[in-house]
C-alpha cells in the first residue's frame, strides 16, 4: 500500500513538471500581427554640417610704444569700450619737444644760407652777363645755392620727423572696440625697440568663428554640387551657432571663406564665419559649434532611425511590407544622419512600406497587418 501512495505522487510530480515545461515561453502569435509603417517619400532636405570652432576678434590692435619714454598717464578705464582716436596714454613729451625746437632752429638756419647763396648766384650770373665776372665763380655761386636748399630739404625733413615722434608721446586708440588691461602703469618706462606692449583692443561686433572642415568632405560636397545631387547653398551659405552650455545663439551668421591650402598635418581646411555680436554676447577665445548649411538634396529619402537596425557587421536593414502584406529584410546603404531620420541613398524607393512599430514581432516572409505608424515625425 505504501508503495503505490509513493508510487501515485512521483507520476503526479513528472506530470506536473511536464505541464510547466510545456508553459515555458510565449505562446506564438495564433494570425498576422499588426505592424506601424511609414510609407517612403521622396523630399527636398536641408544638409547641413556641425563642425567644433572657436571665437575670435573681427580685429585685433595692440597698442604699443613708438617712442622711448616714461609713461605719464592712462586715459582710459580697462576692460571698456574706446573709440578709435581717443588718448589712451601719455609719454613724457619734453625731450621730444627739445628736439621738434632744435629742428626747427635748424631749419632756419638752413633757410638763411640758402636765400644768401641765392642772392650770391643771381649777382654773379649778373656779373658773367655784364663780361665782369668768370665762369668759375657763376658755377660756384650755383653749387652753394644748391646745397643750401639740400640742407633746407634735410631741415624740413628733421622738424617733420621731430613732429611725428612729439605727436607720438599721446598714445590714441588706432581702432575702436574693447580695451582689456594696461600692460604698464604710470612711471613706467617704455621703449621703442623692442615695442613695449601698452595695451590691447579687440573689436568685438562682428565676430569671427573659426572652424575646420576635412578636405575629403569638402571634396564630396564640391563632386555632389557639380552633379547636381545637392544645390549649392546661394549667396553666403547660412550658420547657426550652438554656444559651449549647449544654447543656440540668437543671431544667424554667414560664412566669410574657405582657407586656399590644406593642413598637411590634419588634412583639414579652415573657414570662418561672420556673426553680429552687438550685445556682446560672443567673446574671444569661446568654444562653439557651428551648424554650416551646405545645400540642398532635392530627391532625399528619409526614414526614421528606429526603423533601421544593424548587423554584427554594422550593416543597415530595414524591413519592408510588399504588395502581398509580407515582411522582407531590405539591405540599405545610409549617408547621414539628419535630424531623427537617416538620409538613405540606395535600397529603398518612394512607395516603399518601412515598419517603425512592432519590429519586435515582426519576422521576414511573415503575414503582418499594416497600419500607419502613431508617430511619423519628421527630421528638423
Amino acid at each position: 500500500m505504501a508503495c503505490s501512495k509513493l508510487s501515485l505522487l512521483l507520476f503526479s510530480f513528472v506530470v506536473l513538471l511536464g505541464c510547466k515545461g510545456k508553459q515555458a515561453g510565449p505562446p506564438p502569435p495564433s494570425g498576422p500581427v499588426e505592424v506601424g509603417v511609414v510609407t517612403v517619400e521622396e523630399a527636398e532636405v536641408t544638409l547641413m554640417t556641425e563642425l567644433p570652432g572657436r571665437t575670435s576678434a573681427f580685429r585685433v590692435a595692440e597698442v604699443r610704444a613708438r617712442v622711448n619714454g616714461v609713461v605719464l598717464k592712462r586715459h582710459f578705464t580697462e576692460g571698456g569700450d574706446v573709440k578709435e582716436g581717443d588718448p589712451l596714454f601719455d609719454i613724457d613729451p619734453a625731450p621730444f619737444e627739445a628736439a621738434a625746437e632744435s629742428a626747427r632752429a635748424t631749419l632756419i638756419r638752413a633757410s638763411a644760407t640758402a636765400s644768401n647763396a641765392r642772392t650770391q648766384a643771381t649777382r654773379a650770373e649778373r656779373l658773367v652777363n655784364s663780361g665782369a665776372g668768370t665762369q668759375q665763380d657763376l658755377d660756384n655761386a650755383q653749387a652753394a645755392l644748391k646745397v643750401a636748399e639740400a640742407d633746407v630739404a634735410s631741415a624740413q625733413a628733421a622738424v617733420k620727423a621731430a613732429t611725428i615722434n612729439l605727436g607720438f608721446t599721446k598714445v590714441k586708440a588706432p581702432i575702436s572696440g574693447r580695451i582689456g588691461r594696461a600692460a604698464v602703469t604710470e612711471g613706467a618706462y617704455a621703449q621703442q625697440s623692442p615695442a613695449t606692449l601698452l595695451a590691447t583692443i579687440q573689436q568685438l561686433d562682428p565676430m569671427y568663428v573659426d572652424v575646420t572642415w576635412s578636405n575629403a568632405e569638402v571634396q564630396r560636397l564640391q563632386r555632389d554640387v557639380a552633379s547636381g545631387k545637392i544645390k549649392g547653398a546661394e549667396g553666403q551659405a547660412e550658420v547657426s551657432l550652438y554656444l559651449d552650455d549647449g544654447h543656440v545663439y540668437e543671431h544667424a551668421g554667414k560664412l566669410q571663406f574657405a582657407d586656399v591650402s590644406v593642413d598637411p598635418t590634419t588634412g583639414s581646411i579652415s573657414l570662418r564665419a561672420l556673426f553680429p555680436n552687438a550685445d556682446r554676447g560672443l567673446l574671444p577665445g569661446a568654444f562653439v559649434r557651428a551648424r554650416i548649411e551646405e545645400g540642398k538634396r532635392p530627391k532625399a529619402i528619409l526614414v526614421p532611425q528606429r526603423a533601421v537596425t544593424r548587423d554584427g557587421k554594422g550593416r543597415p536593414s530595414a524591413l519592408v511590407v510588399n504588395d502581398q502584406s509580407k515582411v522582407e529584410r531590405r539591405s540599405i546603404v545610409t549617408e547621414r544622419e539628419v535630424g531623427d531620420a537617416w538620409l538613405v541613398i540606395d535600397g529603398l524607393k518612394p512607395g516603399d512600406r518601412v515598419i517603425v512599430e512592432g519590429l519586435q514581432k515582426a519576422r521576414p516572409d511573415a503575414d503582418v497587418v499594416v497600419v500607419d505608424a502613431k508617430e511619423k515625425k519628421k527630421p528638423s
